[in-house]
């Protein structure tokens, strides 16, 4: 009888402690970082020196292979330090883990055989072509919103199969990659999410796989989530890590113009505003803490999770996205000239609102979450965000 795959725990504090140890860092690059569209030098070399693009990566291969509430508590952290940076760390961790878990061994051998955990990055949501030919693929098209890829080794692609319209991710070496650019953008600007194109580049077999595969080749039992629902993990980190922020400066803020006439720490419109905004806060991020310690329970347990737990990781992501939009609105309402001019506020505040438009917090997910919730869904199934016949 073999043993049920469990949840790896690094059984150490490590990654976040890296992650809190790197904040002094990030904070002091963000403004350059904001300018270039990319991050800078010094904070990417920070992470690789730090493991913190290994937190997602099988034990197997040498990465940390984090449970998702480890995997949250990073994201939160290096979120709070900077929006931009938070996202490039989840999307191309994500990207690192997922390759590590399904990709072939021949794949995998040569992709993780360096010192450094490479850089995955690219776009799963809207497919390019995959042709087969001599035991891979030809691959084709145009995606857009390629988080990290300014930084990445290789990018990570999904394509639907010609033949068959089966999708499947495809992972090439960077310099198969055209950059097309085009992120001229409100927030999130130091992502560098730009479009890419790729013509024709052979991927061989080793090197793709299912975009629904939900079995692992390595490591543990977070891999039996799936890639989507792993994606749910690093957005639900964003969003509390930048909701904290904002109320941590609006008290910063407001405290540090108290007894000043006029000013906010005097009015108690304020002080009801703040008291509502953090306890929305504090129950959507509760919500995705409770949320994701019933998924790991099932995961331990050797189950995977039922239609309502699918419902609930979706749900608890969508509720903490739309309360930190609220947050930042209250914020850029009561900041004053703080939130109108530039500086840290206003690009929290921008950063908010552009991640809040990402598809794994959308309406379409919100409303299939209450169809099923009500008891309108019977016999259905989640896939991506709609429930569908089983």
């Amino acid at each position: 009888m073999t043993d049920t795959p469990r949840l790896h725990s690094a059984g150490t504090t490590a990654p976040l402690d890296a992650a809190r140890g790197l904040r002094p860092l990030i904070e002091r690059e963000a403004a350059q970082a904001e300018a270039l569209g990319r991050l800078t030098d010094p904070v990417v070399n920070a992470l690789h020196e730090a493991g913190l693009f290994g937190i997602w990566v099988p034990a197997p291969l040498g990465g940390a292979e984090l449970s998702p509430r480890e995997l949250i508590a990073v994201f939160e952290e290096l979120s709070y330090a900077d929006p931009s940076t938070g996202w490039v760390v989840m999307a191309t961790t994500l990207e690192n883990g997922t390759a590590g878990a399904y990709l072939g061994d021949d794949a995998v051998e040569h992709i993780f055989k360096g010192p450094r955990t490479p850089l995955i990055a690219g776009q799963g949501t809207r497919p390019g072509t995959a042709v087969r030919r001599d035991g891979g693929f030809l691959l084709s098209g145009q995606w857009g919103f390629a988080s990290g890829m300014l930084h990445a080794q290789y990018a990570h692609s999904l394509a639907a199969v010609e033949a068959t319209g089966e999708t499947r991710i495809c992972v090439t070496p960077i310099e198969d990659v055209t950059m097309l650019g085009n992120w001229d953008v409100l927030g999130l600007r130091a992502t560098g999410s730009i479009d890419y194109a790729i013509h024709e580049a052979y991927v061989p077999e080793s090197y793709t796989h299912v975009f629904s595969l939900d079995e692992p080749l390595r490591g543990g039992a977070i891999y039996r989530l799936g890639l989507l629902d792993q994606a749910l993990i690093c957005h639900s980190g964003w969003a509390l890590g930048v909701g904290r922020r904002l109320l941590d400066e609006l008290a910063r803020h407001a405290g540090a113009r108290a007894g000043r006439p006029g000013q906010l720490a005097g009015s108690d419109a304020f002080h009801a505003g703040f008291a509502r905004a953090e306890a929305g806060f504090r129950a959507a991020r509760a919500l995705v803490h409770q949320t994701w310690d019933e998924a790991e329970r099932a995961l331990d347990a050797g189950r995977a999770l039922d239609v309502r737990q699918e419902t609930m990781v979706r749900l608890a992501l969508n509720h903490a996205t739309s309360t930190v939009a609220d947050v930042a609105g209250f914020v850029h309402a009561s900041g004053g000239t703080a939130a109108v001019r530039d500086g840290l506020i206003q690009r929290l505040v921008r950063d908010v609102h552009t991640g809040a438009a990402h598809i794994t917090s959308g309406p379409q997910a919100l409303q299939e979450c209450g169809r099923e919730l009500a008891g309108l869904a019977p016999g259905e199934r989640w896939e991506l965000f709609a429930l569908r016949e089983a």
